[in-house]
């Protein structure tokens, strides 16, 4: 397969910088077999079936872009440069990875001052990403950049405009707990009490797996054979709990449906010959037109960037002709593209309706 299979053209204007309000209100294209509808996500549970089971990635954003300064003295006196820092990972020594703008600014042993509370050591630096050492741990380090931080949008958004007060919870799924993600599970962005209710209402079950999405997920292909591509890796759970849920309805005949691609990923990293197991650990999984899935039945996403590792999972879950087809018509539809844009729900298997 190469790269180009995969590509597309897709107009400006339709990458959306805000999200829908409310967030329920967002469009929802309905892939089902060979139909494809124009819905709205508040219409999610009309095309789901009393013993279906969603699996949700609970991760949590942490405002991971911060803005500092770096003093410095010499002898032709103080010198001070504004240092961008947005945060990767943590690591086991107490550091923390960063990608940092301008990196050639920074020495090491300098002192970054990023809040009156908050300040970083430069440690070393690692492939082209910063080993950063706060002054803070625990639940202070996490106050400290909660007051600091801003949400670290995708690249084609944070082009547009920058973060602000509203981000913070429009970047936030309804129900984020573990703190760790770098980037949004956006398919669960439209979810609120509204979709919630009508999901309960009509028998549909839920399972939240942990998936702290990486700032890799933005990285591009950069291969003309996409077998060539190497996958960053980001850290998941599935506990025994989950395991044993998502067993259950597939022993029942319900349909698994990740929302997001995470949520997809992980699942699919976890399933063994005997279904579904606890897991803990990284995964690099790289999905592409011809992978068998063994647990997934469908999969609710938003509109992905052209010639990405989302286009190729998308496509691997409906067919590469198909996909085509989608995309096509979400794009003579107007739909709204990416973190912040509209939904889809795909559902390969024959339509019921």
């Amino acid at each position: 397969m190469k790269l180009s299979d995969f590509d597309f053209d897709l107009p400006e204007e339709l990458i959306a910088v805000r999200p829908a309000r409310p967030r329920s209100s967002a469009r929802l294209l309905v892939a089902q077999g060979s139909d494809i509808l124009d819905r709205r996500v508040t219409d999610l549970s009309d095309f789901l079936l009393p013993g279906d089971r969603l699996i949700l990635n609970d991760t949590k954003v942490i405002p991971a872009r911060l803005s500092g300064l770096r003093h410095r003295g010499g002898a032709a006196g103080e010198g001070t440069a504004r240092i961008e820092a947005t945060l990767l990972e943590p690591r086991a020594d107490g550091c923390w990875t960063a990608l940092v703008k301008p990196l050639r600014k920074w020495r090491e042993g300098e002192e970054v001052v990023f809040s009156p509370r908050l300040s970083a050591r430069l440690e070393g630096v690692e492939d082209t990403q910063a080993l950063i050492r706060f002054n803070l741990q625990g639940d202070d380090f996490d106050a400290a950049l909660a007051e600091a931080g801003a949400m670290p949008l995708p690249p084609y958004i944070a082009a547009r405009r920058a973060a602000d007060e509203a981000d913070k919870t429009d970047y936030q799924t309804l129900w984020a707990a573990r703190p760790g993600a770098v980037a949004a599970p956006t398919a669960s962005l439209h979810f609120d009490e509204v979709v919630m209710a009508a999901l309960a209402e009509r028998g549909v079950q839920l399972t939240h797996v942990t998936l702290h999405v990486g700032a890799g997920t933005f990285l591009p292909v950069k291969v003309d054979d996409v077998a060539d591509h190497v996958m960053h890796a980001e850290w998941g759970e599935v506990t025994a709990k989950a395991a044993d849920e998502i067993n259950a309805t597939r022993a029942a005949g319900g349909r698994i449906i990740p929302v997001g691609t995470t949520a997809l990923r992980l699942i699919e990293s976890a399933a063994t010959s005997k279904g579904m197991a606890p897991w803990v650990g990284e995964t690099d999984i790289f999905i592409t037109p011809g992978f068998e899935f063994q647990v997934a039945d469908g999969l609710m996403t938003n509109f992905h960037l052209p010639k990405s590792t989302l286009m190729m999972l998308v496509s691997a879950t409906m067919g590469t002709d198909r996909i085509k087809a989608i995309y096509a018509h979400a794009i003579a539809q107007k739909y709204r593209f990416f973190s912040y844009g509209d939904a889809s729900l795909l559902l390969p298997g024959r339509a019921d309706r």
